[in-house]
């Protein structure tokens, strides 16, 4: 008997608990970790991790040409502006990061995400679907971009846009 193949990845078994039913579900965990986490918590993380990533990715970018009037936070490489915050500051960031992230666990976990911002009621139920998946795919692609831009700075020790030899 054989199993059946994964969509994504065809030389492994389809994972029992991928069905498709999510957004952006094609079968894709080579290492089976759908067999030992929440599914439902898994894709509301994997939504709020691709919103921050998008704009982190953006943020990365602009930061190195839009400056505040105060030198002291004008630093263009990112890794390098992270240390010309002050101590209080970081207890301030950290802070208000904790009480979002406290007082939104149980409302994203119970509604996977969905901030259900339609407030004319335009959205037709097939338009909201394809832009769900768009927001998936997105957000992965930004996971990526970003993780790719700290490892280019990293290696390089310049920020990205002064990468590309004065075309910006």
């Amino acid at each position: 008997v054989r199993m059946a193949a994964s969509e994504s990845v065809p030389f492994l078994e389809k994972p029992s608990k991928l069905d498709g039913t999510r957004v952006g579900d094609t079968g894709f965990d080579p290492l089976y970790l759908s067999d030992y986490i929440d599914l439902d918590y898994a894709a509301a993380a994997e939504i709020k991790h691709g919103r921050i990533c998008m704009l982190a990715t953006l943020g990365m970018l602009v930061q190195e040409v839009v400056h505040l009037p105060n030198a002291a936070f004008s630093e263009p490489n990112p890794l390098k502006a992270i240390y010309a915050v002050p101590i209080e500051g970081w207890v301030q960031i950290i802070t208000v990061i904790c009480l979002v992230e406290l007082a939104s666990f149980k409302a994203t976990y119970e509604t996977g995400a969905d901030l259900g911002f339609d407030p004319m009621g335009l959205g037709t139920p097939d338009k909201i679907e394809e832009l769900k998946l768009k927001e998936v795919k997105n957000g992965r692609l930004a996971i990526i971009a970003c993780t790719g831009f700290i490892f280019q700075i990293l290696v390089t020790g310049k920020p990205i846009l002064a990468q590309l030899n004065g075309l910006f």
